[in-house]
C-alpha cells in the first residue's frame, strides 16, 4: 500500500465460548508495527521482495535521509494512536472489547446473542462537508457523520450495527486534528451502540493540499434470519411516517458551499439563517443517527416494513429503493417542517422546489411504511425515544415506483 499507515484494530473478544467471529485483517510492512501490537489469528505476510530490498550503503551515507524528511511523521502516527484509545474503549459492547493495537478487528457474534444471523454491510463518506469542517476549523463532529451515514444505511435493513471501522487519509497529519476527528467517530459509535474495532491513518505527502483530508467509514450489522427489510407485504395504503432531520446531514455540500461562495460571506460570518451561531457550526450540524429508536421500535411493535435512509438523491432517489413494482408513493410536502437552513439554500441560490427535493432530506432524514393500522402507535413510541414524527402520505398503486408530490415545502 502506497503511504504510511497506522492501524488501529481491537483484540478478540474473549466471551464464553467464543467460537463464532470476524476479522479484517489487513497486511502492513513490519517496520509499521505498532509498538504495542499483539499477536492474534492473523499471520505475517510473506515477504514482499521488493520491500525487502536494502538500499545501498553508500547511498544511505550520501543522502541521510529519514522518513520524516519525506514528509512522513512515524511518531506522530503513534501518538495518534495514543491518543484516541480512551475514546475507542468507550464504545465496548458485547462482542467487542475495545482494545486496539493488533492487527485485525475481531467480533463474537454469539457473545452479542445472535443464533442464525444474517450479516449486513455498508460503508460511506461524508463528501465535501469536510471542506467546511477543514475551512471552519470545526473536525470533533464529521467523525459522528462518518458513522451516521453507514448506520442509518445498515437500520433500514432491519439490521443492528455492530462494529464500524475507519479510514483516514491526509497529506500531513495533524494529531489533534485527527484525533477530534476520531474522538467524533467514537461518538458517533456510542449513540449507534456499534464498537469501533479498528481503522487506519494514511499520511502521503502530495497526494493532498496543505490541510486537507478524507474519510471513508465500514460499519457491519446483523439480523436474525428472517427479519431483514423490506418485508415482502409492503401495498398501497400504508403509511409514510417521517423522522425530522438535523439539518442538511452530509449531502449537497458541493451545491452549498457554490451558494456560500456566491453570496460572499466566511464560514466565520454569523449564519443567515441561524442567528447567534457561526455559518460553519451551524452547516456541520451532525448528521441524526436513528438507530435505537428504530430498532426499538421495529422489535416492539413488528408494525414497520420498510425504512428508506433520506440522503443525496432526497426522496425521488430513495423511497422507490424499498417498494415493489406496481406500488408507488404520495407525498404531502406540506407535512414538512422545513429547517431555516433549506429556506436559505432555496433562497439564497434560487434552488426550485423540485431540486431542493432531489438534492437534500429538506427536513426529513429517514422515512417509515407501517401498517395503517399501528401508525400511530409506533409515531409515539418513536416520539417517546425523542424522535419528531410526522405523517407524510402513503403509498398507492402506481405503474412505477415513482413519488408523487402534492402540497409544497414551506421554503
Amino acid at each position: 500500500m502506497p503511504g504510511p499507515t497506522w492501524r488501529r484494530f481491537c483484540a478478540l473478544f474473549t466471551g464464553a465460548d467464543a467460537v463464532t467471529c470476524l476479522q479484517a485483517a489487513y497486511k502492513r510492512p513490519a517496520a509499521l508495527k505498532a509498538p504495542d501490537a499483539r499477536s492474534n489469528a492473523c499471520e505475517e505476510p510473506a515477504e514482499n521482495p521488493v520491500m525487502s530490498k536494502q538500499a545501498p550503503q553508500e547511498a544511505t551515507g550520501r543522502n541521510g535521509l529519514t522518513y520524516a524528511d519525506a514528509g512522513v511523521d512515524i511518531d506522530a502516527g503513534n501518538a495518534l494512536v495514543e491518543a484516541i484509545k480512551p475514546g475507542i474503549r468507550s464504545t465496548r459492547r458485547s462482542g467487542a472489547d475495545g482494545e486496539i493495537g493488533g492487527f485485525g478487528g475481531l467480533f463474537d457474534l454469539k457473545a452479542a446473542g445472535y443464533s442464525d444471523p444474517v450479516l449486513v454491510a455498508a460503508n460511506d463518506g461524508v463528501g465535501t462537508k469536510l471542506k467546511v469542517a477543514i475551512e471552519a476549523g470545526i473536525h470533533s463532529t464529521v467523525g459522528i457523520d462518518l458513522v451516521a451515514m453507514c448506520v442509518n444505511d445498515l437500520v433500514v435493513q432491519g439490521a443492528e450495527p455492530l462494529f464500524f471501522l475507519d479510514y483516514l487519509a491526509t497529506g500531513k497529519l495533524d494529531v489533534d486534528e485527527a484525533r477530534q476527528v476520531v474522538e467524533g467517530i467514537a461518538e458517533g459509535c456510542r449513540q449507534a451502540g456499534c464498537a469501533l474495532i479498528g481503522g487506519e491513518t494514511a499520511e502521503m505527502p502530495g497526494m493532498y493540499a496543505s490541510g486537507d483530508y478524507d474519510l471513508a467509514g465500514f460499519a457491519v450489522g446483523a439480523a436474525e434470519r428472517g427479519t431483514l427489510l423490506p418485508r415482502g407485504d409492503i401495498a398501497p395504503g400504508d403509511i409514510l411516517l417521517g423522522l425530522a432531520s438535523s439539518g442538511l446531514h452530509s449531502n449537497g455540500y458541493s451545491l452549498v458551499r457554490r451558494i456560500v461562495e456566491t453570496q460572499g460571506i466566511g464560514y466565520g460570518d454569523e449564519a443567515p439563517f441561524a442567528p447567534g451561531k457561526m455559518l460553519g457550526e451551524a452547516l456541520l450540524e451532525p448528521t441524526r443517527i436513528y438507530v435505537k429508536p428504530l430498532l426499538k421500535a421495529i422489535r416492539e411493535t413488528g408494525a414497520i416494513k420498510a425504512l428508506a435512509h433520506i440522503t443525496g438523491g432526497g426522496f425521488v432517489e430513495n423511497i422507490p429503493r424499498v417498494l415493489p413494482e406496481g406500488v408507488g408513493t404520495s407525498l404531502d410536502a406540506s407535512a414538512i417542517a422545513v429547517p431555516p437552513v433549506f429556506g436559505w439554500i432555496a433562497r439564497a441560490g434560487g434552488v426550485a422546489e423540485a431540486e431542493m427535493l432531489r438534492t437534500f432530506n429538506s427536513g426529513v432524514g429517514m422515512v417509515a411504511v407501517v401498517e395503517p393500522e399501528q401508525a400511530a402507535h409506533v409515531a409515539d413510541l418513536l416520539r417517546g425515544e425523542g424522535e419528531t414524527v410526522a405523517v407524510l402520505g402513503e403509498l398507492e398503486a402506481s405503474k412505477s415506483r415513482q413519488v408523487r408530490f402534492t402540497g409544497s415545502l414551506g421554503l
